[in-house]
């Protein structure tokens, strides 16, 4: 009997492998004709800018640049009575003596036979204020808006009730008010001039200091948003400094320090405990959510 042989297996085709085809030549910037390459949509941002709301900032400046000018026009235009400042003024100490606080004088000494404390005192008080006030509520506004709103609200409401005073009961600071202070500021610094003119200075609006009073609300927005600890003790340094600064050129009295920092406290927490005018820049916090997370070229959306 004839057997066929087995047949052996068919072999399995093997796959080819896909060949793909060299990369071309990355194209040199056409800079023949001016024209830069395009930019890389997945480069990232520096990490201080991202997830920044600069639309804000043109707003908030005009709430806050326009409260500041009314400020100062106002207070310019509502100096008052130089016989009635001076009586004020003098009703004062004779408070602060009962008190025994009256400690103007002996602030002033070693400021006074020192150039170098001079020096110091004049720069707190003059590049201790608004340069830094300006700076800080710039970084709040992007970084935290919660913490800004609060303190502009306070600001505001504290600077109006400021103007009442002002207008009311004018009080000449120690420096003009016959008590033998010297005027360190304008004796021997110009600074001050330049970043306020004398025709938005009122020489009567001694009481409140709003120096020490808004310089406390910006050190203490700065103790709440800093994470940073070295961040925190300039916040919690400044309004000292300022009150020093403040004794010490013959600005103010000690009960004007303690009255400016009464009023902002007070003007800070009824805007804390008035939900409507800190909620609205709250909620739109919450609805624009936290910022995306930032993509990079190797894992694209």
């Amino acid at each position: 009997m004839r057997t066929t042989p087995a047949r052996p297996p068919a072999e399995r085709a093997l796959p080819m492998a896909r060949v793909h085809p060299p990369p071309l030549p990355a194209r040199p910037p056409d800079t023949e004709h001016g024209r830069a390459p395009a930019p890389d949509r997945h480069r990232r941002q520096p990490a201080w800018l991202a997830g920044r709301d600069w639309r804000a900032v043109p707003r908030e400046l005009a709430v806050v640049g326009g409260g500041a000018v009314v400020y100062f026009g106002v207070r310019g235009l509502t100096e008052g009575n130089v016989a009635a400042a001076n009586r004020n003024a003098g009703r004062l100490f004779e408070v602060e003596e009962a008190l025994g606080i009256d400690v103007e004088k002996t602030v002033q000494e070693p400021v006074a036979r020192s150039d170098t404390f001079t020096a110091v005192v004049n720069w707190i008080y003059i590049w201790g204020h608004w340069p830094v006030i300006i700076a800080t509520l710039l970084w709040l506004v992007l970084s935290h808006p919660a913490v800004y709103a609060r303190t502009r609200n306070a600001m505001l409401l504290s600077g109006a009730v400021g103007m009442v005073v002002f207008a009311l009961w004018p009080v000449a600071p120690p420096r003009l008010a016959d008590l033998g202070l010297v005027d360190t500021v304008t004796e021997y610094s110009r600074s001050y001039r330049v970043l306020q003119p004398p025709a938005f200075t009122n020489q009567y609006a001694a009481m409140p200091s709003l120096h020490v009073g808004w310089d406390l609300l910006i050190g203490l927005a700065i103790v709440v948003a800093a994470s940073r600890l070295w961040v925190r003790a300039i916040g919690v340094l400044l309004p000292m400094l300022m009150g020093w600064a403040v004794v010490a050129t013959a600005n103010h009295f000690v009960l004007d320090a303690l009255v400016g920092v009464l009023l902002v406290l007070v003007s800070l927490w009824v805007v804390t405990r008035r939900p409507g005018l800190t909620s609205r820049r709250r909620r739109r916090a919450t609805r624009a959510g936290p910022p995306h997370p930032r993509t990079s070229p190797e894992a694209p959306p």
